[in-house]
């Protein structure tokens, strides 16, 4: 089969692999498409914490089932899944509460073992989700992101009728929008790129006297937290849902926290009840995401799909293995 194989910092190749053969508790599936983010252009271009080299990257993916591992019953062959990325342990104090994706012992899909830039790829039983009927691949596989949006919003504890503050209008900051839109909120995205404007009605630059309920940076830039938390309301919520540089600024003045009795919290992934949930916003079109679709591409036009994502001129990127 054809692979992307990151063998180091920005050092990697398209090449042949074996076709994975399924453990016990795994099944095969034949990728059907794989959405590329910022974080598939840090680890392959900077690397990252959880990355173990060499590694088949890819952690947006949706396939369809070809054969199934010792031990894995009730999946059958050409069904359609969407493949929640990480594997846990199912004991600790995280997975007991619900956060399996702050376990100790997470091994995630395209950093610890071996992602979707390839035409197979093998996935534990228990992260398969089906995809809902009449849901294309290219819009389920939309089910990741959309995951970490509602992890954020649940952690935010975005409320309807809310007010909420979103810094960045790319796929991330759009789905965020949207996810809350879905969720009764009022959302207000701010972007400085006019032609990422048009998804969300974006603004330029959030009014000076404008106070949200619930802020999320969805840009790693000290700027937009600087920002939002200077329009935070008291009692006002921040996700920090977009991680920074090692070394950057102090975020705020921690009086101004103190005498509002505003809250800082960190949103990081997503868990497999959020891919649930996602899958039916996509199916019933509450999120529509078809319009975020900018390009889609071979594998072999990865170097070309990495720099429209560096460079901002594309949204959302989605990555064709078989084609």
């Amino acid at each position: 089969m054809q692979a992307i194989v990151v063998r180091g910092i920005d050092d990697y190749v398209l090449t042949e692999l074996p076709e994975p053969e399924p453990g016990p508790g795994e099944v095969l599936l034949r990728v059907a498409v794989t959405g590329l983010c910022r974080t598939d252009l840090k680890l392959i271009r900077a690397g990252h914490r959880d990355l173990i080299l060499p590694r088949v990257p890819g952690e947006e993916v949706v396939g369809t089932v070809v054969r199934s591992g010792v031990g894995v019953g009730g999946w059958a062959a050409g069904e359609t899944v969407y493949v929640y990325p990480g594997r846990c342990c199912g004991r600790c104090a995280s997975c007991r509460s619900g956060a399996e994706n702050l376990c100790a012992d997470m091994a995630i899909m395209g950093f610890h073992r071996d992602g979707g830039f390839a035409e197979y790829v093998c996935a534990p039983a228990a992260s398969l989700l089906r995809v809902p009927d009449g849901l294309l691949p290219e819009q389920a596989v939309f089910a990741e992101p959309l995951s970490c949006c509602l992890n954020a919003l649940e952690l935010v504890r975005l409320q309807p009728g809310e007010r909420i503050g979103i810094w960045g209008g790319g796929p991330a900051g759009t789905l965020l929008a949207r996810a809350a839109r879905a969720q009764g909120a009022l959302p207000t995205v701010i972007e400085p790129a006019a032609g990422r404007r048009r998804y969300t009605d974006a603004l330029a630059a959030a009014p000076a006297d404008a106070r949200y309920d619930a802020a999320v940076p969805a840009v790693g830039d000290p700027a937009a937290y600087h920002d939002a938390l200077r329009h935070l309301a008291p009692r006002g919520r921040l996700v920090a849902f977009s991680g920074l540089a090692a070394a950057v600024p102090p975020l705020g003045d921690i009086n101004t926290l103190h005498y509002h009795e505003q809250t800082v919290v960190g949103a990081y992934g997503c868990a497999l009840r959020h891919g649930t949930a996602a899958l039916a916003l996509l199916a019933a079109e509450a999120v529509p995401v078809a319009d975020l679709i900018s390009h889609r591409l071979p594998l072999r036009e990865l170097p070309q799909a990495l720099d429209l994502v560096a460079t901002r001129r594309g949204m959302k990127i989605q990555l064709y293995p078989g084609a």
